[in-house]
């Protein structure tokens, strides 16, 4: 079975994240059904300082308590939805801390991206779909744009459009289809180490 960690990537008091990602979790389990486990990684819950690891993780894998904690969570996932705000025009730094923490852990992982914001968080997933090639990722093409005008009462209570249960099912269908042909790599990679 597929394992898929939805990453909440803000950890900033009265995020919206929460309620976005247990509505994806839902949706995306209900859909897959047999096929996958869809399981939430709250980065709050790992409490990871600003990247205190002396030497690039492309290098050595981290040493720290911390770091090895995330390391071993995320890797033990096939393939990730990342769930960001746009914290002016960019992906939140406990988001980009948490990637920059690890590399061998994201290889040959497909990733999807659910952005929440005033406009969509567009801006932000632009940014880290950049950066999912250097740490070759697949990034999937199917994006989810909820906007704080059209899925969001007062801006915090989320009560996404209808229309966006059809975007969540393409999504996974596509996520899934690129964590399948991804893993004879993963596998590969796995038994060189």
């Amino acid at each position: 079975m597929t394992r898929i960690g939805i990453i909440i990537g803000s950890t900033r008091p009265g995020r919206n994240g929460e309620q976005v990602a247990a509505w994806l979790q839902e949706l995306a389990t209900q859909h897959a059904g047999e096929a996958a486990v869809f399981e939430l990684l709250d980065l709050k819950e790992f409490e990871l300082p600003l990247l205190d690891e002396p030497v690039p993780a492309l290098v050595v894998p981290g040493s720290n308590p911390h770091t090895r904690r995330w390391a071993e969570r995320a890797a033990s996932y096939d393939a990730y939805i990342f769930v960001t705000p746009e914290y002016n025009g960019g992906a939140p730094a406990s988001l980009q801390n948490a990637i920059d923490y690890l590399y061998r852990e994201w290889t040959h992982k497909a990733v999807a991206y659910v952005g929440y914001g005033i406009f969509g968080a567009v801006m932000a997933v632009q940014e880290l779909r950049g950066q999912a090639g250097r740490l070759q990722m697949a990034d999937i093409g199917p994006q989810l744009a909820l906007t704080l005008r059209d899925d969001f009462v007062q801006n915090t209570q989320f009560k996404p459009q209808d229309l966006h249960t059809s975007e969540v099912y393409q999504l996974v269908d596509e996520l899934l289809a690129w964590s399948t042909a991804l893993a004879p790599l993963r596998a590969a990679a796995q038994a060189a180490v």
